[in-house]
């Protein structure tokens, strides 16, 4: 998705959903809940020697909907969290959140998450398959759940949690130019970090991770 990435071809963009089915698959990574099992990513990818210096654990597992929605030139639905929200405010993020011990699967919590956040209906969403497994700075283990999303769904918005909502071509996210590596100060350590400006927004961390490895495994 940077310099080494390789570019997408229009025929490729409009075999995304197939692509997707092919390559992702629903099956819960044990990483999820084995903190010693092999498979994840994280806030950390570009600078994996630092996650002892950094002092901090993943331990929360959590699930996020990147919904692809199903246009003719389809996108990818973002939301923007309120100031008020303890992680993360203010950020650009996915729908989802903690997996409560009622959610059966991930894929229940991130369709319940979505539904509570946005109210973006079950019944228009299609579950195409698991990412990797993203650990954060702020102790999550995030399985994020690619969605095929009907065009014509309506949203309720969740004030407590969501400012806005907006969408982003799928093609400019899967173009590698328009993803850079940038860094920062983050308790005594630079870290470097993706992030994907479009326009007035600001996509970065995690959220710029998860689309990086949605790059990687559909068209990597």
């Amino acid at each position: 998705m940077n310099e080494q990435g390789a570019p997408v071809r229009q025929a490729q963009m409009e075999n995304f959903f197939d692509r997707a089915r092919a390559r992702l698959a629903l099956e819960v990574p044990p990483a999820l809940t084995d903190p010693l099992a092999q498979g994840a990513r994280g806030d950390l990818d570009l600078n994996p020697s630092m996650w002892e210096r950094a002092g901090v654990a993943a331990t929360k597992p959590a699930a996020v909907l990147v919904p692809v929605i199903d246009r003719r030139e389809p996108t990818v639905l973002f939301t923007i969290r309120t100031q008020e929200l303890a992680s993360h405010a203010g950020q650009v993020a996915f729908p989802g959140g903690k997996i409560d011990p009622g959610d059966d699967s991930p894929v229940v919590a991130a369709l319940r998450e979505a539904n509570e956040e946005i109210g973006l209906r079950p019944a228009s969403i299609e579950p195409l398959g698991y990412l990797d497994l993203y650990l954060t700075f702020s102790g999550f283990r995030i399985l994020p759940m690619v969605a095929r999303v009907k065009p014509d769904f309506a949203l309720t918005l969740n004030p407590r949690e969501v400012t806005e909502t907006f969408e982003v071509p799928l093609a400019f996210l899967m173009t590698p130019a328009n993803v850079q590596r940038r860094s920062r100060e983050w308790k005594g350590i630079r870290r470097e970090y993706y992030a994907i400006p479009f326009g007035d927004r600001y996509i970065w961390g995690i959220t710029a991770g998860i689309v990086r490895n949605l790059y990687d495994r559909v068209y990597g």
